[in-house]
């Protein structure tokens, strides 16, 4: 395979990826907000499963270093097809994001919220 060919797959399955588990952080307050707790801890179990796959791998998606061998670009989009400020924030955003998602639904859950 060319490395043209290979880095255009990897960047496509990355950015799957990606918007699989950014859905998965969007939609755990959705479901908590209608008492599907069910369905938000599933969700919440998935993307902490994601985080520990980047914290075992020094804060990478596993398929960083792959595409790593495909080219000498080392932009932070380099291996996923999002604009460059969301690719260099994308932890910032969908971290605060999960925590807020995460503590909204233990409040619901809770009953503390409405």
């Amino acid at each position: 395979m060319k490395p043209s060919v290979a880095l255009r797959t990897i960047k496509v399955v990355h950015t799957i990826a990606w918007a699989f588990f950014a859905g998965c952080i969007l939609a755990i307050p959705v479901y908590a907000k209608h008492g599907a707790f069910d369905t938000a801890g599933i969700l919440i179990a998935v993307v902490l499963m994601e985080v520990l796959v980047l914290a075992l791998n020094q804060g990478r998606c596993p398929l960083t270093g792959v595409a790593a061998h495909y080219t000498e670009d080392r932009r932070d989009n380099f291996d996923i097809y999002l604009p460059l400020w969301l690719a260099r924030y994308n932890k910032h955003i969908f971290g605060s994001l999960f925590a807020v998602g995460l503590l909204y639904t233990l409040l619901r859950w809770q009953g503390w919220m409405g």
